[in-house]
């Protein structure tokens, strides 16, 4: 990736409501040149959508369930897995995955301990022919948060591969 490139996707991971103007003043660079390359950006995949990162527990999310899964190895099963996660919007993030004994892993949101129960229960009943296991570990969104979720830690990732020769 070009330098000027990968500089303005760090600056839109730390910040992506940043104008083009900000961003050209910044990287010393022109705003159409901003613009030109922000578009390619997203036309070439590397940026998706351009979203914000709320504090979870402040919009009145006061878990996080990372749950691994054991099921089956079909193609079918598989788009079944796709399916009922996609209509899932506390959903955030599901894989094939391995590891302790899982072939799948899940992200999932929850308002406190009663929407988890009533979620995992949603997931043994529709899920019976799915899942054939699983283990969740539950975090607690609230003062035990050492570090914050945040995607703009990429762009020091980024930013020192940058510097490396």
């Amino acid at each position: 990736m070009k330098k000027t490139l990968k500089r303005i996707l760090c600056e839109l991971l730390k910040d992506s409501s940043k104008s083009d103007r900000k961003l050209a003043q910044q990287l010393g660079v022109s705003q159409p040149t901003v613009s030109r390359m922000r578009n390619r950006l997203v036309e070439e995949g590397v940026i998706k959508h351009f979203s914000i990162t709320p504090n979870l527990n402040a919009v009145g999310f006061e878990i996080i369930a990372i749950t691994g899964f054991t099921s089956g190895h079909s193609d079918t099963i598989w788009e079944k897995v796709r399916k009922w996660t996609m209509s899932r919007p506390n959903v955030l993030f599901a894989a094939r995955a391995e590891g302790k004994g899982r072939n799948a892993v899940m992200v999932s949101l929850h308002a406190n301990y009663t929407d988890y129960h009533n979620f995992i229960s949603e997931v043994k009943n529709e899920g019976r022919d799915i899942v054939a296991d699983y283990d969740t570990m539950l975090v607690s969104l609230g003062e035990s948060v050492i570090k914050p979720f945040s995607l703009g830690y990429i762009a020091e990732i980024l930013e020192k591969s940058e510097d490396s020769p």
